[in-house]
């Protein structure tokens, strides 16, 4: 299969010699905030609508399949949690996400993955609207139009007026119970618009081998959509690929660095995007070299170039990224890594788009080694949530972290 060849994209942005002396923001102390999910739960996603809506979803483990939650933002709290769907063919699972999100004047979206058959990876993705802030929803819509017993997930959704504008990694030319070993077929890239009343439209092909299972990620800056993703040549090199939404179609995807990580499996370590403006964050893990790694790049001009990767964190890193933008200078990086009290720290570090990095700050540990942190802003505030185990049962921790000083930057 013919790839585009990877490349190092050097940002050539006059815009950085004029935030040369912006200083990396502080972080003050974390400090909880209880996420209305109670017990047997994993999976939560934070997501962040045009509108200002923080929402946090999760699934519930049921006897069979499981419950999807969602729950809303409100000042200093999470109001309490509604149900969206219960599902007993939902792929319960704490890599491959669901989501619930605001989509404005009510509206919302939600999706999750539903089993097609006994496989382990043989699921669909099902997506479904509600009307009326979240209180009822509509029936399924199932986006892609194939019905094979394959994967079909790790979805990423930005709204499209009334409708709503999908990326996921699609198994249907892995054959049947592929699994995610090297050699068994092409994992691929899809896209597609689906609107309210399930019509689908805009079907794409982005690319036709990925990584496959890794999360993908999109954000909107000034000039259009950006879409990041791990990507996978013929020679198992599996390093981080930016697209762009272009007059209606997604650009062929380009190497937003040239790592080289050759790895003949899935990592499960997807990258993080996102945008304020101009700026354009991407953070991700690598492991070329058997050196684990976690960096980011800084785009000034929508996603169009970038400037050369930053490292973040190398000790210990377990990668699972996250990346939230503060203001049109500066971004915050999330990542898990192993510590020195046998847990798992979330740990966060702020950047600037002229390459200053501020200190590494743990915000929170987790005794689960599989677990994948969220992060967003809201107003002054970095919201984290991952999953812990308490008293012999897994919960959603949440926290907010003030950014000090946001309003005199």
């Amino acid at each position: 299969m013919k790839k585009v060849r990877p490349a190092l994209w050097l940002c050539t942005s006059l815009c950085l010699a004029a935030c040369t002396d912006v200083q990396p923001p502080l972080f003050g102390d974390p400090f909880p905030v209880p996420a209305p999910a109670g017990d047997n739960v994993l999976g939560p996603r934070l997501t962040s609508s045009p509108d200002g809506t923080i929402s946090l979803s999760w699934m519930r483990r049921d006897e069979h399949g499981g419950t999807l939650r969602f729950s809303r933002l409100e000042g200093n709290k999470w109001l309490p949690s509604a149900d969206v769907v219960t599902d007993d063919k939902m792929f319960v699972n704490w890599a491959d996400l669901p989501s619930v999100q605001s989509l404005g004047n009510d509206r919302w979206v939600s999706h999750w993955l539903s089993k097609s058959a006994a496989a382990t990876y043989a699921y669909d993705v099902r997506l479904a609207f509600s009307d009326d802030n979240g209180r009822t929803w509509g029936a399924s819509i199932r986006p892609h139009s194939d019905d094979t017993a394959t994967e079909h997930g790790f979805v990423s959704i930005r709204p499209d007026g009334d409708s709503v504008a999908l990326l996921w990694l699609d198994g249907r030319q892995t054959g049947a119970a592929a699994g995610h070993q090297s050699g068994s077929g092409g994992m691929t890239l899809r896209a597609a618009t689906v609107a309210p009343n399930g019509d689908v439209a805009g079907k794409q092909l982005v690319d036709d081998l990925v990584c496959d299972c890794c999360q993908t990620d999109v954000a909107v800056a000034s000039k259009g959509p950006v879409a990041v993703y791990r990507n996978r040549t013929v020679d198992e090199i599996r390093d981080i690929y930016v697209t762009r939404f272009i007059n209606g179609a997604w650009q062929p995807g380009v190497a937003i660095a040239d790592d080289g990580w050759e790895i003949s499996g899935c990592p499960v370590n997807g990258p993080a995007i996102d945008a304020d403006g101009d700026l354009v964050v991407v953070a991700w893990f690598s492991a070329a070299n058997d050196r684990p790694v976690v960096r980011a790049a800084v785009s000034t001009n929508s996603g169009r170039t970038f400037d050369a990767p930053l490292e973040i964190a190398a000790k210990g890193v377990s990668g699972h990224v996250g990346v939230a933008a503060i203001d049109q200078t500066s971004a915050a990086v999330s990542w898990v890594e192993s510590d020195q009290y046998g847990s798992h720290a979330i740990n966060l570090r702020a950047i600037t788009l002229s390459g200053e990095l501020g200190a590494a700050e743990t915000v929170g540990r987790s005794d689960l080694r599989q677990i994948y942190p969220q992060l967003v802003r809201s107003n002054d505030l970095l919201i984290l949530v991952w999953t812990d185990e308490f008293d012999d049962t897994t919960r959603l921790a949440s926290v907010k972290v003030p950014i000090l000083g946001f309003y005199d930057r």
